[in-house]
């Protein structure tokens, strides 16, 4: 698996002595010396202004390197947490173009109506594949069509397909950017944002990152007046030039994001601005047909292990519905879950 170099730092040597030892080297060094000088024995005690010098230079060796590392301003803490990135991050590849194909089939497969995002994905693989890169180079997508067709489940299904993790972000509960961006110290809910976390959770920097309802997330003000948007956030994540360097207001050092599957779900365009479309034009998506919603029924059934008598049943009503369009992907998923409960219910003697 190809590794990158994830963040833009020096690490300091694996084998940096601890500040006791370099103390304790310093000491040993201090007895040396006035024995060279001829001192007399009682002048080989350690005073405690010698103590203080002592720890004085060690602590500026120290602060030395750390500065040097590009983390200096950071704390004991945060800089053990980077240490994950030490020797880069992972990427998950996709090695052929035959191996793309393969993952838009099993795609489109599972939900024939997203062939138009599936397609997007297909030709990005296969174009990252000639192009030789250490993994796919996924443009952004916006994902626009009824609620209920599956979007945040064709994003998750990609994520698997990859083998990659997926980091879901709910924007109906996220009204600013921190949830993607992190936000800078200051701040009571101080933190990196989930992407950032959950490539340091996993060591990979390819990770499928979904943002769901984007339209939905509403702005947040500061006492400064400063207005903070998550589509307008994102903006710095969605060309590849800038997010190579993206800099990280909590930790304040730069990561390469720019291998993120970045996947925006939306019911509308409202609200959402100009600067947010241009970098990724949305995909719209219409509602389910009945062949849709009975097709997925029929597979996730058999996932279940559920009998053909049972799904049929899931079949009829669908097709009882005088509107399909007006049953979701969700509706099929509780008619699933009723017949596997009533099937797998205990017996009462």
């Amino acid at each position: 698996m190809p590794r990158i170099q994830f963040i833009d730092v020096t690490f300091p040597p694996s084998n940096l002595p601890s500040s006791f030892d370099i103390e304790s080297r310093l000491k040993r060094h201090l007895h040396q010396l006035r024995l060279k000088k001829g001192a007399a024995r009682e002048d080989f005690m350690i005073e405690d202004s010698d103590r203080i010098k002592i720890r004085q230079r060690t602590e500026a060796y120290l602060n030395a390197i750390a500065r040097a590392s590009g983390m200096g301003h950071l704390d004991k803490g945060d800089r053990k947490r980077l240490e994950v990135f030490r020797k880069g991050a992972e990427l998950k590849a996709v090695d052929t173009e035959h191996r793309a194909d393969e993952i838009a089939s099993a795609l489109h497969t599972e939900m024939p109506w997203m062939a138009e995002a599936t397609e997007r994905v297909w030709k990005d693989m296969r174009a990252s594949v000639r192009n030789g890169d250490p993994a796919p180079r996924l443009r952004p997508l916006l994902l626009v069509g009824p609620p209920g067709i599956g979007k945040s489940f064709w994003a998750r299904l990609l994520g698997d397909q990859l083998l990659v993790p997926t980091t879901v972000i709910e924007a109906t509960g996220e009204p600013a950017a921190f949830s993607v961006t992190g936000s800078q110290r200051g701040w009571g809910s101080a933190g990196p944002g989930k992407p950032l976390e959950g490539i340091m959770a996993s060591g990979i920097a390819n990770p499928v990152v979904v943002v769901d309802e984007i339209e939905k997330a509403g702005i947040v003000e500061s006492n400064r007046g400063q207005r903070f948007s998550l589509s307008e956030g994102m903006l710095p994540f969605l060309e590849r030039f800038t997010a190579a360097k993206w800099s990280c207001p909590y930790f304040r050092v730069s990561f390469d994001m720019s291998w993120i599957a970045w996947v925006m779900t939306a019911n509308s365009l409202n609200g959402l601005p100009a600067p947010f479309l241009s970098r990724c034009p949305p995909i719209h998506l219409s509602a389910l047909s009945a062949e849709d919603l009975k097709g997925f029924a029929t597979r996730e059934g058999a996932r279940r292990g559920l009998p053909y008598d049972a799904i049929s049943a899931v079949h009829e009503v669908v097709a009882a519905i005088d509107k399909p369009q007006l049953v979701s992907l969700r509706s099929v998923v509780r008619m699933l879950d009723a017949v596997d409960q009533a099937i797998h219910r205990p017996v009462l003697h």
